[in-house]
């Protein structure tokens, strides 16, 4: 099979792949990343690929394989993180007890947090919830670029208020 002929077959199948990818992931921007991951994969290994055997097959097992491999490797990484936070906290705990400072601190932050604007406190307060960009646009119903714009503002606002108490200290 010659290159071009690979190539269109390939292509091809993007729209079939795209939705096994949704299958198997659940997410459409996962989905994407899965099928852009498995089409660079099947042109980089395209001399495994044997002449006269079933296309769509071998790239199909290309894709499962790719996102068995990504699971995997996430929840590896989910387990290190999970160990990371752990001792983060455990230090946390030593290194900063529940002392009147670090209590008016916070209270000093959640009455800045109270004082900015909705349009600005709700898409950070829900991006710190762990929100991502387009749902928190989406929940609004503002584009994407404005939630990153006053998620950057909301950050902007909120040093300055509690620099501007320092300094007043």
């Amino acid at each position: 099979m010659s290159t071009l002929e690979f190539q269109q077959q390939l292509l091809g199948f993007r729209q079939q792949l795209y939705y096994f990818a949704l299958s198997l992931t659940k997410d459409r921007d996962n989905a994407s990343d899965l099928l852009q991951e498995s089409l660079v994969r099947a042109l980089t290994y395209r001399d495994k690929f044997q002449d006269n055997t079933n296309f769509k097959a071998w790239v199909y097992t290309i894709m499962k394989n790719t996102f068995i491999n990504e699971h995997r490797r996430t929840k590896r990484t989910k387990v290190l993180m999970d160990t990371v936070d752990r001792q983060h906290d455990e230090v946390r705990r030593v290194q900063l007890p529940n002392s009147p400072e670090s209590n008016v601190k916070m209270s000093e932050i959640k009455r800045s947090l109270e004082r900015l604007d909705p349009a600005f406190s709700k898409p950070f307060n829900m991006h710190h919830e762990g929100f991502k960009y387009h749902e928190i646009a989406e929940h609004l119903s503002i584009p994407v670029g404005t939630v990153k714009s006053r998620i950057f503002q909301a950050r902007q606002r909120l040093m300055a208020m509690l620099t501007d108490k320092n300094v007043a200290n």
